[in-house]
């Protein structure tokens, strides 16, 4: 996304291997920062109160996954429209399309926030969890939910800043948000000091603070830049950015969707394969981090090297990228192979948790190798403009992750359900290589 503030045609020439790095890097810090938020409060809460607890922020989570994917609709829509604006002189017109988003993003996390409080005690009875489970996983999300608003609104400010060609102070906003978190957690989960114990709560109100306070300072420096006027927003941009933002978004909500169906398989294998779930996705998303931000460096360089009619270095560009990925991706298989109960034990010292998910990242380490090709071929092939048929066939393989877990967990019990994730992520992999080595994409959208 940072591309797009670069001058044209400055990926079209020159050596590839710096140019992958410098796209991929920043991507990569700001992807890291956002996952940190959930990985800190799992980390806590598994530490500071137990297995039962650490399931129910997992189970939370997937609620809050879905919150994050619709709030990075407007951040996706805003760099487009934004960036356009930017590059066409129009400084003015990007602040007002901002100033649109942010309002828009504060409204739209407003009514799913208060969707989730409403729906809460279904969601954790579709999920079929323990009591004890859902209890502590409803304390969390309603308190997650009571300051969802402002988390829209932070992803709208971050877009603003990205989309002006400032990359640094988003990334310093979240950076210091994830410090923050770091030390606010377990004051306010163990009840430090002059701090109230909270129990998960403390986990919840800790993340939102430091968003909802990173998204006011963000406000503060935006308005100070004039890159938002909130006295005349342009509310036509906003069905632009939402059309734009709309895949991505919609895909992470299918996502979140499958795993809250997961759970209602794994919930019959106890607390602690539960817990085991959470824990095997977070570690597994470290994998992600790297991956997400090759991917987005691997899109720009298809885009802009078609354009320029260079289809062979857009080719050597993507292999590249793979190649450089697969050196983060198999040290990490590597390490679920090896070390995988000294990564689970991390969250918490359970005997149990750490053999269930000990035996998620053992299953899922080939899936790390997968999802490198998966990704990065899924954004190259956006960055040509050939979406469709690769966003059929992975949402299809996605979905199918369901009755999968549903027909193996019979036979095989936690095994099946986490070979299920396994199988379908190779098989990802698999599709986008086919559609990238056809070379339809090669040809110009219509």
């Amino acid at each position: 996304m940072t591309t797009l503030a670069r001058p044209a045609g400055t990926l079209t020439v020159g050596p590839l291997r710096p140019v992958i790095l410098r796209l991929a890097a920043p991507a990569v810090a700001m992807m890291a920062c956002h996952f940190c938020f959930n990985l800190i409060d799992s980390i806590w809460v598994g530490r500071l109160i137990g297995p039962a607890a650490l399931a129910a922020v997992s189970t939370a989570g997937f609620y809050v996954w879905i919150l994050l994917a619709l709030g990075e609709m407007v951040e996706v829509g805003l760099i487009a429209v934004g960036a356009r604006r930017h590059g066409e002189g129009l400084p003015d017109a990007a602040a007002r399309a901002a100033g649109a988003a942010v309002l828009y993003a504060l409204a739209a996390g407003a009514v799913v926030s208060a969707l989730g409080l409403v729906l809460g005690d279904r969601l954790f009875q579709l999920m079929t969890v323990p009591p004890d489970v859902a209890r502590l996983g409803h304390d969390y999300l309603a308190t997650w939910l009571v300051g969802g608003a402002l988390v829209f609104g932070f992803f709208a400010v971050e877009a603003t800043f990205r989309a002006s060609g400032d990359t640094r102070t988003p990334f310093l906003l979240l950076a210091a948000s994830v410090l923050l978190s770091v030390c606010l957690d377990p004051l306010l989960i163990a009840g430090v000091g002059p701090f109230p114990r909270l129990g998960v709560e403390g986990a919840a109100t800790a993340s939102v603070m430091v968003r909802g306070g990173g998204f006011l300072i963000g406000i503060g420096i935006a308005l100070r830049r004039r890159l938002i006027r909130f006295d005349a927003p342009d509310w036509a941009t906003v069905p632009t950015m939402l059309r734009v933002g709309a895949p991505l978004s919609l895909a992470g909500v299918l996502l979140s969707g499958v795993y809250m169906w997961l759970t209602r398989f794994t919930s019959r294998f106890g607390t602690p394969a539960l817990a085991a779930l959470g824990v095997g996705h977070k570690v597994e998303g470290l994998g992600f981090i790297a991956i997400s931000g090759f991917a987005l460096s691997a899109a720009a360089l298809v885009g802009q090297n078609l354009g320029a009619a260079q289809e062979g270095r857009a080719r050597q560009a993507v292999r590249l990228t793979v190649d450089y990925c697969l050196v983060v991706t198999t040290a990490t298989a590597i390490a679920f192979l090896a070390i995988p109960s000294t990564l689970v034990s991390l969250f918490t010292s359970d005997a149990a948790v750490i053999a269930d998910g000990a035996l998620y990242l053992r299953v899922i380490a080939l899936a790390q190798i997968g999802q490198t090709f998966e990704i990065i071929l899924e954004g190259a092939l956006a960055g040509a403009g050939y979406t469709f048929w690769p966003q059929v066939v992975s949402t299809v393989l996605t979905l199918s992750r369901v009755p999968l877990a549903a027909w193996w967990s019979g036979p095989m019990g936690l095994l099946g359900i986490w070979l299920a994730l396994s199988v379908t992520a190779v098989a990802r992999g698999v599709a986008m290589t086919l559609f990238w080595t056809r070379g339809a994409w090669t040809s110009p959208p219509r």
